[in-house]
């Protein structure tokens, strides 16, 4: 930050479109305290003027909940992602880079396409199956034990930092990212969820799966909810040992 002239300033990572060449654009701001990167893109789209005086187009970026629950507002900001709401200005370094994450398609500016991490979620069928829309009544209880883990592994908002964290995940790569696989633990934890275990294994032992993970452990330090990702994993390729047993021997639990 400058104190003399107490402004902030950001050099922003933009792009026209999906095939356009990035390029970064220059802004300074009057700081104000307690301000953050949603606040700041806020005031830049209000007022786009570069830092040189030249009248821009407005900067766009997703943004919904603002409290670090949607992750909508994912973007590699001084070189690390993580969420722009949580981002507070006085706890940057500067100047601040805003750019948007590369492991995704980007669609303009600092927003991406995440369908990639959504296709993952669907094949391994990260949601639990019910038979119709009428009420079931109360599902199985699960042990206190396990559901404070499996709670855990509930608070992923589907951001895509742990993808864009991981050395594996790119795009000469169809390794599907850590937020998937901690999802088939999760999902298989739950007893209704159980009854397609074996499915959702077989999903993560074929190509772009579990086998693909190089155990960096970028993940688990930059998942902004501190979910255990890699102790996922380590669980899940036990998993995958002994399913592939059954498998190949046969199982009355297949």
């Amino acid at each position: 930050m400058e104190e003399q002239t107490k402004t902030v300033t950001f050099i922003i990572t933009r792009q026209a479109g999906p095939d356009s060449e990035p390029y970064k654009e220059t802004f300074k701001l009057p700081y104000r305290p307690n301000m953050n990167v949603i606040s700041a893109l806020m005031e830049i789209q209000r007022n786009p003027v570069t830092a040189e005086g030249k009248q821009t187009s407005p900067i766009v970026w997703e943004m919904n909940c603002l409290e670090e629950v949607c992750g909508a507002c994912s973007m590699v900001i001084n070189g690390k992602p993580r969420q722009a709401c949580s981002a507070i200005i006085d706890k940057l370094d500067h100047p601040i880079t805003l750019e948007p994450m590369r492991t995704f398609p980007v669609v303009r500016d600092l927003i991406v396409d995440r369908s990639r991490m959504f296709d993952s979620l669907k094949k391994v069928k990260a949601w639990i199956p019910i038979d119709g829309t009428h009420n079931l009544g109360a599902g199985p209880r699960m042990p206190e034990s396990k559901r404070q883990w499996a709670y855990e592994l509930s608070k992923c908002m589907t951001c895509g930092v742990c993808l864009e964290a991981c050395p594996n995940v790119n795009t000469k790569s169809n390794f599907i990212g850590p937020a998937p696989l901690s999802q088939v633990r999760l999902f298989n934890t739950h007893p209704t969820g159980a009854m397609h275990k074996a499915e959702r294994l077989n999903a993560i032992m074929g190509e772009g799966g579990i086998t693909s993970c190089g155990n960096s452990q970028n993940c688990v330090q930059a998942c902004p909810k501190g979910i255990p990702l890699t102790t996922s994993i380590a669980s899940l390729n036990r998993e995958v040992t002994v399913q592939m047993f059954r498998n190949f021997f046969g199982s009355d639990y297949s």
